[in-house]
């Protein structure tokens, strides 16, 4: 038994650093991705295609997670998880073999991706409730430790190995060739098949399980459907409609918020009334349980973009303001992002064992309160920074990720019984999972309207500074700010828009010739770096600031968390015994809401 706990960690480490860079990698390398299969990121129709490549996979795990987590419980959790690596390498091979290109070949990766996805689901799912069955409760923080790195560090490794991917030129093989972004996803292919027959090979079913439960068919559909609308809706709001940047405004986009809005309330309504739900309301009146995944789902609103914003900042401005041609900003962006995962690294193991031995409220609490602090710090950086600022400040957000959570997992993980592990499991990850797409598109938002009141400045005075005068500045001034969705996916796929913009002004009356002197500088790598970096580092401030606040609301929530806390271990009295035997009654009618209510009593 030994030996074997450290199987399932190391398989389990595996499978979750494998899933969680794969929804990362292909973030940093949509340039090399979308230049490979020839895809013109400005044209309206490439923009569904963009917000699809990049939160398509996280919309389908979002959705999936609970409900795998469930059946695990019922059919075996290292028989789902196997089962689950295998559809995650099937849809990494079906990457790889991609056989269209354009938009059609674009759509098929997405499609792949999705499928990547469904196995990924399977592997999140499982992955912590395989670790807590196989450690006993005074290595579980540490266990988990290990295994948050690889789900949260591979999202950094990610970056890391889609920058230095795309930087490698086309192989060829005599006549055959190997395009760049084939290569992207062939990395997850070797690992992912070996990964599999390892699985198979030594993973052995140690839960324990309840007889007689049943499938919650009712509660799975009404989940599905509704969170599936809100998410889609979500990502379609982000998409220009009508004479507006985004789509806001598209009654389809609030029809199918609404719809799934009203859908996952009926869910909740269900699950109070069926005997085997799949998501279990009463561990929310366990205090560890609530204040873990409610902290972390925060967390995951606050970081989930982040990603994105230091992705955007480094390949679209700061780079390219530094002299690194367009083609080279993907691998730097993805070295420079190093010193976040060594944080993380560094802090999540050793505050897992910590957490072993003083439960996790101090250290996630802590952890949180650091994370605060380095977004706000993020906030007040100038946009063309000295890069040791940039380092040490991401350097403390991954420690600050790595104190969370893995103290957080594991009080999580210890605060239910052992026979709905994979369903706590599948709840802690899919609230991280709806706080980052919920996160994405809050700064998507924030961006973009940010860009909308401030393109117009920054863009006439980079036109001024480049001797563009009347009418010219005006009309160039005019294009350029009245698509800030453009320029900010310009920036983010550290493509030059400018020669587009000047053929388009040409054809607005009034405009005149410019020098070729004057058109060579504005095409210049670094000028529409210049002429939207103001704008863009005032959006980017207002989105830093949320981070930082809604991170701090996170670790107050954290301090409330109690002590130390595992679910059979406590004593016969005291607030331990009442939350378990709450928790094993369920929630009465009205329970959710006096349950929340003892839940805050017990704070005071």
């Amino acid at each position: 038994m030994v030996a074997y706990k450290w199987t399932v960690l190391s398989n389990t480490t595996l499978g979750a650093l494998l899933a969680s860079l794969d929804g990362t990698i292909v973030l940093i390398s949509l340039p090399v991705i979308f230049q490979g299969l020839g895809v013109d990121p400005f044209l309206p129709s490439s923009f569904p295609l963009l917000i699809w490549m990049l939160l398509g996979y996280g919309v389908v795990t979002g959705t999936l997670l609970v409900s795998m987590g469930r059946l695990s419980d019922m059919w075996g959790r290292a028989r789902m998880y196997n089962f689950g690596f295998a559809i995650f390498s099937a849809g990494s091979v079906a990457l790889f073999l991609t056989p269209s290109s354009g938009d059609a070949g674009a759509w098929e990766l997405i499609g792949f991706r999705l499928v990547q996805a469904v196995g990924a689901s399977f592997l999140f799912a499982n992955s912590a409730a395989l670790i807590t069955d196989a450690f006993p409760p005074s290595e579980r923080g540490k266990a988990i430790g290990v295994n948050q790195v690889a789900f949260l560090g591979g999202s950094i490794v990610g970056l890391i190995t889609g920058g230095v991917l795309a930087s490698i030129p086309d192989l060829h093989f005599g006549p055959f060739v190997l395009p760049t972004w084939r290569i992207i996803f062939l990395v997850s292919v070797p690992v992912g098949v070996f990964g599999t027959i390892w699985a198979y090979a030594r993973l052995r079913e140690t839960s324990v399980r309840s007889r007689h439960q049943k499938i919650d068919l009712l509660g799975n559909v009404t989940f599905a459907v509704g969170l599936t609308l809100l998410l889609v809706s979500t990502t379609y709001g982000l998409l220009p409609y009508g004479g507006s940047a985004m789509g806001w405004g598209n009654p389809w986009v609030w029809g199918g918020f609404l719809t799934g809005a009203a859908l996952l309330l009926l869910f909740l309504r269900i699950e109070t009334r069926v005997p085997d739900p799949m998501f279990r309301l009463q561990f929310f009146r366990v205090r560890a349980f609530s204040a873990g995944v409610s902290s972390s789902f925060l967390g995951s609103v606050a970081r989930g973009g982040m990603m994105l914003l230091l992705v955007l900042w480094f390949q679209g401005i700061w780079l390219p303001l530094h002299g690194y041609s367009f083609a080279e900003t993907p691998f730097w962006a993805g070295v420079m992002m190093a010193p976040m995962m060594v944080g993380f690294i560094v802090a999540g193991p050793i505050s897992g064992w910590i957490s072993d031995r003083k439960g996790a409220r101090v250290i996630s609490t802590v952890g949180m309160a650091l994370g605060s602090a380095t977004f706000f710090a993020l906030a007040f950086l100038p946009s063309d920074f000295a890069y040791w600022q940039m380092a040490v400040i991401i350097f403390l957000q991954g420690c600050g990720m790595g104190m969370f959570a893995s103290p957080n997992a594991a009080s999580v993980m210890n605060s239910v019984p052992a026979e709905n592990r994979g369903a706590a499991s599948g709840m802690l990850a899919t609230l991280q999972n709806i706080g980052q797409q919920t996160s994405m598109a809050l700064f998507f938002t924030i961006l973009v309207l940010g860009l909308s009141t401030g393109l117009s400045v920054s863009v006439s005075g980079a036109l001024a500074g480049a001797h563009v005068g009347p009418p010219d500045q005006g009309i160039l001034t005019t294009i350029v700010s009245s698509d800030p969705t453009g320029a900010l996916f310009g920036a983010f796929l550290g493509e030059n828009p400018m020669t587009g913009i000047l053929a388009h002004a040409s054809t607005v009356p009034g405009w005149q010739a410019l020098p070729l002197s004057t058109q060579s500088t504005l095409t210049a790598p670094h000028f529409f770096a210049t002429a939207i970096a103001g704008a863009f580092s005032s959006a980017m401030s207002e989105a830093f600031m949320f981070a930082g606040l809604v991170t701090a609301l996170s670790a107050v929530i954290s301090a409330f968390r109690g002590e130390r806390y595992v679910w059979g271990e406590t004593t016969t009295t005291g607030s331990g015994a009442s939350e378990r035997k709450a928790a094993e009654q369920g929630p009465q009618v009205g329970g959710l809401f006096r349950g929340a209510g003892s839940w805050m009593r017990r704070f005071r």
